[in-house]
Parts: C-alpha cells; sequence; structure tokens
C-alpha cells in the first residue's frame, strides 16, 4: 500500500489548487454513528457560558468539529455527541479555563516520565554528560567509543531527557481533556523556542516548559516573555549568559585579561521573533541598547543545573534609549524588566501576536478583521492570552465555511489526531527502564519521522505554522507509512481496537466497511473526489482479501481501509 492515490490531491489543497475544495461536500451521514468506544468525556463546566458565538453556515456539528479539530487534537469517538450534549459556548469556555478541569488519566501516564519534574541540577546527576576526560581519551585514541558507551548504560544518557519530554508531549496531546491548554503549550513553545541539542540546554528544557511556558500558556502575554527571558534554557540558547558590558575584562581564571563584550542574539529574536516582529519598527540601535539592557542577566554554573543570575559587575548601567524610551543610567536588573514592558506595550507587539494566533486557529493567512479584533483585545487587556483567544473564536471568520477543514496538519496534529480518531491507547514502558519502550516514545519517533522532532527546532522561529513546510510528496508518503502502522498496531506500546468503528458492517461487503469509517473517522464529510478515490481502491485484492483466480471477497482489510482514510485530504486538514 503506497501513498500514490493521495499523494497529487493533498499537494494541490494544501497549496491551494483546485483538486479538492478548501470545505469538502459534507457526505450524507451513514446512518448512526458507530458505538463510542469508552473514552474520557470532556468535563462538565461549572457555570453556565458566557462566549455568544457568531452564528453561520456551518452547521451545529460541523462548529463543534471545527472546534475540536482547532481548540485541540481533534476529536475521539463520541466527542461531538458530549459537547453537543454541554453546549458548544460553554466547552469552549471549560477550555478557557483548564485549571478546573480534572486529568487524572493523563498525570497517571505522566507518571512514567519522571524527567518531567525534576530540576536541571538533579537530571545533570542522573544523566551526566560525557566527562572532559573521557572526550580526550576518545579522541586521542587511548578509548575506544564502544568502552566509552560502556561507562554510560542507556537508561542513564542524556538522551533519556528529551526522549520523555517528547513522548510526555505526545502522551498530553492524545489524553489530555485540557485539549486547548496542550495546544498552547505547543505554540508557546515554538514561539519562544530553545534548542535541547545545544550544550546545557538539554538538562535545562524539562524545567523551561515547566516553570517559564506552562504556567502562563493561557495567562498573560508579559508574565511569558519575562519567564523566558530569565530562564537558563533560554539564555544559554542565545547565548545572553555570556553577555556584558563592552568593556569588562575577566579579572582570573583561566581567561583572565580576556574581554567578553556585548552579544545581541537574545536582544535581536526577543524584538524580531518574541515581540514586534520583522515589521515592528525597531532599528539596529534598538538592537543594541535591548542587548545592553539585559547584560548581566547570566546563568549560575550552567553545566552543573544552576539557575537565573543577575551580575552586576556585568551589567552596562549607563544610560539606554529603547524605541524612543530613555532608561536611566545607574540601573540594575530592572533594565531588562524596563524594556519588557516597553516591548509588550507596543501596539506592533499586539499585532504580532494577534497575526501569529489568528494563523495558528483560523488559517495561513488569516483574514484583517480577526487579526484587528485580537489585536485591540490583547491591548485592551494588557496582552490577557485568554481575551485574545475568545476575541478569535468570536469571531464570524473563525465560523467561516472558508476555513473548515483549511489548515494542514502538522506532524503532531496529526499524529495526534489519529490515535484520538482510532481511541488509540498508549502504554506504558512495560518495565522498560526510564519509560523507553511505551507507547509514547514510539509516537514521539513518528512525530519526528514526518519532520517535527519535539524540541528539537534548531532556529530560534521552532516550527513553522505554514502548509507549504509539511506538504511534499515524501512527506505524504510518510504520513501514509504511519497511518498503515498505526492501523496495524505496529507501533510499540500503542494499541487501537477498530471493530467498534465499523460495526454493523458486513466485512465481506468492503463498501459497507468504507461507509462506517468514512463516519467514524471523517464524521460523514468525505468530498466527492475522496469518495471516488476510496472507492476505486475497493477493487484492489489488498482491500478485498482476494486472488486473480477468487473474485470473491473474504474479509475486508479493516486496517489498511483505515489507513486510507486517515491518508484522505479531508483527515490530513484541521
Amino acid at each position: 500500500m503506497r501513498a500514490g492515490p493521495w499523494a497529487g490531491v493533498l499537494v494541490a489543497v494544501a497549496m491551494g489548487g483546485a483538486a479538492c475544495s478548501s470545505t469538502p461536500a459534507a457526505a450524507p451521514r451513514a446512518q448512526s454513528a458507530p458505538p463510542a468506544v469508552a473514552s474520557p468525556a470532556p468535563s462538565e463546566p461549572r457555570a453556565a457560558a458566557s462566549l455568544r458565538l457568531p452564528g453561520g453556515a456551518l452547521s451545529e456539528d460541523q462548529r463543534i468539529l471545527h472546534a475540536l479539530n482547532r481548540l485541540g487534537y481533534g476529536p475521539r469517538p463520541g466527542d461531538v455527541e458530549r459537547v453537543r450534549r454541554m453546549g458548544l459556548a460553554a466547552y469552549i469556555e471549560a477550555q478557557l479555563d483548564p485549571d478546573r478541569i480534572a486529568d487524572p488519566a493523563l498525570e497517571q501516564a505522566l507518571a512514567a516520565y519522571p524527567v518531567l519534574d525534576q530540576t536541571p541540577a538533579a537530571l545533570v546527576r542522573a544523566y551526566p554528560p560525557v566527562a572532559p576526560q573521557v572526550r580526550q581519551k576518545i579522541a586521542q585514541g587511548e578509548m575506544s567509543r564502544r568502552e566509552a558507551a560502556l561507562m554510560y548504560p542507556p537508561e542513564r544518557r542524556p538522551a533519556v531527557i528529551t526522549s520523555q519530554m517528547q513522548a510526555a508531549r505526545v502522551t498530553r496531546a492524545v489524553l489530555s481533556q485540557r485539549q486547548l491548554e496542550e495546544v498552547m503549550v505547543d505554540f508557546w513553545f515554538n514561539h519562544f523556542n530553545v534548542y535541547a541539542q545545544k550544550g546545557a540546554v538539554r538538562w535545562m528544557v524539562p524545567a523551561y516548559e515547566r516553570e517559564a511556558i506552562r504556567p502562563h500558556a493561557l495567562g498573560r502575554f508579559r508574565d511569558l516573555v519575562r519567564a523566558t527571558a530569565r530562564h537558563p534554557a533560554m539564555l544559554f540558547y542565545l547565548d545572553n549568559w555570556l553577555s556584558t558590558r563592552a568593556d569588562l575584562v575577566i579579572p582570573r581564571g583561566p581567561n583572565a585579561g580576556r574581554v567578553v563584550g556585548l552579544n545581541e542574539n537574545y536582544a535581536r529574536e526577543l524584538l524580531e521573533l518574541h515581540t514586534l516582529g520583522v515589521d515592528g519598527g525597531y532599528t539596529q540601535q534598538d538592537v543594541q541598547e535591548v542587548a545592553r539592557c539585559f547584560t548581566g542577566w547570566t546563568i549560575d554554573r550552567p553545566q552543573q543545573g544552576g539557575g537565573f543570575r543577575f551580575r552586576p559587575l556585568a551589567h552596562d548601567r549607563g544610560a539606554k534609549r529603547v524605541l524612543g524610551q530613555v532608561i536611566p543610567a545607574g540601573g540594575g536588573v530592572e533594565d531588562g524588566e524596563r524594556v519588557i514592558d516597553i516591548l509588550v506595550r507596543q501596539p506592533a507587539t499586539a499585532r504580532f501576536i494577534a497575526t501569529k494566533l489568528a494563523r495558528r486557529f483560523v488559517s495561513d493567512d488569516p483574514p484583517t478583521a480577526v487579526v484587528d479584533r485580537a489585536a485591540a483585545a490583547f491591548q485592551r487587556t494588557d496582552g490577557d492570552i485568554r481575551a485574545v483567544l475568545r476575541a478569535i473564536v468570536t469571531s464570524p471568520e473563525f465560523w467561516s465555511p472558508e476555513v473548515y477543514r483549511a489548515k494542514i496538519k502538522t506532524p503532531l496534529d496529526l499524529v495526534a489526531s489519529a490515535m484520538r480518531a482510532l481511541d488509540g491507547r498508549i502504554a506504558s514502558a512495560d518495565g522498560a527502564p526510564d519509560a523507553l519502550g511505551g507507547g509514547g516514545v514510539a509516537l514521539a519517533r513518528e512525530v519526528a519521522r514526518l519532520g517535527e522532532p519535539l524540541y528539537e527546532a534548531e532556529p530560534p522561529t521552532g516550527y513553522p505554522d505554514r502548509a507549504e513546510a509539511w506538504v511534499n510528496t515524501g512527506a505524504l508518503l510518510g504520513r501514509m507509512n504511519f497511518a498503515l502502522g498505526l492501523a496495524h498496531n505496529r507501533l510499540r506500546g500503542t494499541r487501537v481496537e477498530l471493530a467498534p468503528l465499523v460495526a454493523g458492517a458486513d466485512r465481506r461487503e468492503p463498501a459497507q466497511v468504507l461507509d462506517r469509517l468514512i463516519v467514524a473517522v471523517l464524521h460523514g464529510e468525505a468530498g466527492e473526489h475522496t469518495r471516488a478515490v476510496l472507492t476505486a481502491q475497493l477493487e484492489s485484492p489488498e482491500i478485498t482479501r482476494t486472488t486473480a483466480y477468487d473474485r470473491v471477497s473474504r474479509d475486508t482489510d479493516v486496517e489498511k481501509l483505515t489507513a486510507l482514510v486517515l491518508g484522505s485530504p479531508e483527515f490530513q486538514r484541521r
């Protein structure tokens, strides 16, 4: 089974071609939906919803599907019915207040990943880097790499940290009842990206997400900027921990007499990527002035997992001017705090953040009207992220048929939504050291194979949120291979049961099986072209399990047919 039937169609759709419309025609719903497999239900809201959602051309079920796909990682069987009972506005309000949503199943699953709760210092001790003397012996030929590997068993190598973090991220996307929170954590981690493979950052990433990103994902933007600016992971990744006043001379030690000087990396990315945007109206002089404000913001013993430290002797105490605003001479750590306050209040910042959020939740090229509303909400509420999201989901543009199923799924979106659509289960590590054998690790590897190794985006831009980054023939082949592996239960530590999805269909009749899968996986929404492609595949011996000499179908290959449905343009979009 190859990705051939879908490759041309998906590329055309993603790149704006006419092979399929951006809004697939909804097929008639086939009888009733198959019985839902037991799965956690969305938590009931504690209070009546206050959101006033606009009307539009989408049906109520389409609106629910749209919300589940955009504000989360797609529906599990039965989720549409549950949200219908809750009320769509009430469901969205509940997602905007995740602290009130109990998530015991997820908490139990995350217990398999101990690195999530450990400090950088504890991680350095538990998963130590290769000692300098060992590296020297290898370089000099006094020790083989195999001998060195024996000194560091797999369960104690630093790579375990990233593997567990990746597994936990996918596990959260699949299992969490706080779906919007997980989407926002992924969004903000890419916005304030750090690269886990850069030096000491590997040991800092769990704390970075736990302390700087997750607590503020639906809070105030200013708090996000402050938390990331002070975090050792960001300070190390963008080299600000090395930045000092221009005339600082190291007084002692092996580098005594060396002039260190200003490093502009963090200042530039703070302006260009974190706040104002590349067209935000700042100058190179502003970059230099911002860099001066952050001199002395450093890390206490970074290779040992130390925390934030401000070194007054390294700080430039002169006066600075940022975007025309004077920061008086004689300041200290508060100079950097003052810069953050200046930047987050700029109209350019409001528009830049509003545009990125609208791109994530509405379309690759979001309508100006929804960006205007989101930016106005940002400025009116002093950067309240919940308020910005409310402005987006209460905009008519969010519910427009033109944006329904119009966003191509990223690899993480695809893997998580496929697991959820098939009501997949994630098994524990079965005794493997440090959770390396669990289903979360296998799913994270699939995300990586599809081009998005989590926490390993090297540039400060993080992973992109546009279709062209994820759609090409090679990527589509990988997506189909993932679907085949998932449907056939070949991914270690994961399990899907397809029988409930096709309940009531005669497996000797491939057309009946296909109808049930379209209802279960695509919620009955297969466009005319998709149905034609899928129906043509029903004649394949690979699907009907027949031979050239026996044209009577013995048993439909439900696994392969499920993979084809997962590979359809309708499922590849959200």
